[in-house]
């Protein structure tokens, strides 16, 4: 949504109890509401910031170069018109496996000016992953590590001009079947996701002021990539992206670069504060601290709030489905509420489907951010998207307080383990461990870690005469042969008798959840 659209200066007790601006709204005949006045796709979003801000500093790669939006725009526009010297037409697929940088951000915007859709690789897949995926969006063109980006002259070519509901990226997210579900974000979806951004997090449209974000998750998931880069786009504002993270990189960063808003996972920002340096790391020019993407711990919010003291906290969830953002916690109920979600975005609707006598029950979402179905998959696209819902699989409730319903999740999505941020489905797991010949049966169940959430853990019974010391070190060495490194059991433990399963046959984890013994798995 252009500036001069929005009215500004409103404050909080202007909304009459909303906890978001709800400005330039309409409901639709389908009872979605969208925004008015957002623009036609993210290429008309990209030229006209390009316009109005054509020296300003777009991105920054840490320890490499920077470009400003005009260089951005005619770099992306070369990128262009080598994919199409290439042989790429509008509406197909450009793979990118590259990891985060200048360069990913140039092939993600020239994918665009030439009309592709951009499916960007988890850069942690194992090889036989990756080939799924490739094969499975029938990519036309794929971007990898080493080779240069494609590079032609645009020689006055246009840009493309897609629609709001084309298709412009595929955001593949792991499945209880274990084959990843490429989730189809629509033009729509991320200028939804980027106007609900703004509004949630309470970010300043004024144009004489500085933005900069410092990314430093992945530009392969929906926050990387929607929530920062593409909103500071909007903003005309700097996107600061880190290669890799590291912890003294990234407060060095924060002054260094001026950076006004930061959002990451909850194992990032506890690495951080404890880092020795964070103490003589000056952060007041930090204005947004948001987090998301895993369950954080409500001590470590109030740390938070302490550490950034010019600083919105705030907790954003959402889904690949829900293109990045679905509720958001802001900051005057960040502290009390701590173990929330937050309310509903300004265009997002959630219900409970099938309360119990608590409340509790599946989460359902629908807006103008839910994605427009999975990529040659009917089925599961008929399952998880029911009569304008998305089915999320994660179990909450939502509780009334004075600006609304506020969600809290009551347990996540099935037999799914969160590592820091990253996903990861037992079944997938446990679908590749099964496949070692001295594997009778096997389950995988996340173990409580400090830092990371979670980890992967697996409870294995072996066949007759293997012994643990024997089965561990060869399964996880088969396992990094198969899976991605994230998700490799970090602990192991070894069964004599079969697993717990209930009348039905069906395979009990709780107490294996429960169950102590494990067999710590070092990280290579």
């Amino acid at each position: 949504m252009r500036q001069d659209d929005v009215q500004q200066g409103r404050t909080r007790q202007d909304r009459r109890g909303q906890p978001f601006d709800m400005t330039g709204i309409e409901t639709g005949p389908d009872g979605i509401r969208r925004y008015t006045g957002l623009r036609r796709n993210v290429v008309a979003l990209l030229v006209d910031v390009v316009g109005r801000y054509p020296e300003r500093t777009a991105v920054v790669e840490l320890g490499a170069g920077a470009v400003t939006y005009a260089e951005l725009l005619e770099r992306g526009r070369r990128v262009a018109a080598g994919l199409r010297a290439a042989g790429v037409r509008p509406g197909d697929r450009v793979a990118l496996r590259i990891g985060n940088g200048l360069d990913w951000v140039l092939a993600f915007w020239g994918s665009h000016l030439a009309g592709g859709v951009v499916v960007p690789l988890n850069t942690r897949l194992a090889e036989t992953e990756a080939r799924y995926v490739l094969a499975d969006c029938g990519a036309a063109y794929v971007v990898r590590p080493g080779e240069p980006l494609p590079d032609a002259d645009p020689d006055g070519a246009p840009d493309a001009d897609p629609a709001h509901t084309d298709v412009a990226a595929l955001f593949y997210t792991s499945g209880t079947t274990g084959r990843p579900k490429g989730a189809m974000v629509t033009h729509e979806n991320l200028l939804t996701t980027i106007e609900d951004v703004i509004r949630c997090r309470e970010l300043d449209r004024d144009p004489t002021l500085d933005n900069a974000t410092l990314i430093s998750v992945p530009l392969f998931h929906v926050t990387g990539c929607c929530s920062q880069l593409m909103t500071q786009v909007e903003l005309g504002g700097v996107a600061v992206v880190m290669p890799q993270f590291r912890p003294a990189e990234f407060l060095a960063a924060i002054p260094e670069h001026r950076i006004t808003l930061i959002t990451s996972v909850p194992t990032i920002y506890e690495l951080v504060l404890r880092h020795p340096d964070f103490g003589r790391t000056d952060v007041s020019r930090v204005r947004t601290v948001s987090y998301g993407g895993a369950p954080i711990a409500p001590e470590l919010v109030h740390r938070l709030v302490g550490a950034f003291p010019a600083a919105r906290v705030g907790n954003g969830f959402g889904l690949s489905e829900t293109t990045a953002l679905a509720t958001f916690l802001p900051h005057e109920y960040a502290a009390e509420h701590a173990d929330a979600v937050g309310f509903a975005a300004p265009v997002v609707d959630v219900r409970i489907d099938r309360p119990d006598a608590a409340g509790v029950g599946e989460l359902l979402v629908r807006g103008p951010n839910v994605v427009a179905g999975y990529w040659g998959d009917p089925v599961r696209t008929a399952e998880t998207f029911v009569d304008g819902w998305l089915r999320t699989g994660d179990v909450a409730r939502i509780d009334r307080v004075p600006a609304g319903g506020i969600v809290r999740i009551v347990d996540r999505a099935k037999d799914m383990i969160n590592r820091g941020g990253e996903n990861v489905y037992s079944i997938e797991v446990e679908n590749a461990l099964v496949e070692h010949p001295d594997v009778v049966e096997v389950a995988v169940v996340g173990v409580a870690d400090p830092v990371m959430g979670e980890e992967v853990g697996a409870v294995v019974l072996p066949r007759d005469g293997v012994t643990a010391e024997a089965l561990v070190p060869d399964l996880v060495a088969f396992a990094r042969g198969r899976l991605a490194d994230f998700k490799v059991p970090q602990f192991v433990r070894v069964l004599t008798g079969p697993l717990p399963r209930n009348a039905g046959g069906k395979v009990l984890k709780a107490p294996l959840r429960e169950a102590t013994g494990w067999i710590e798995v070092p990280r290579r």
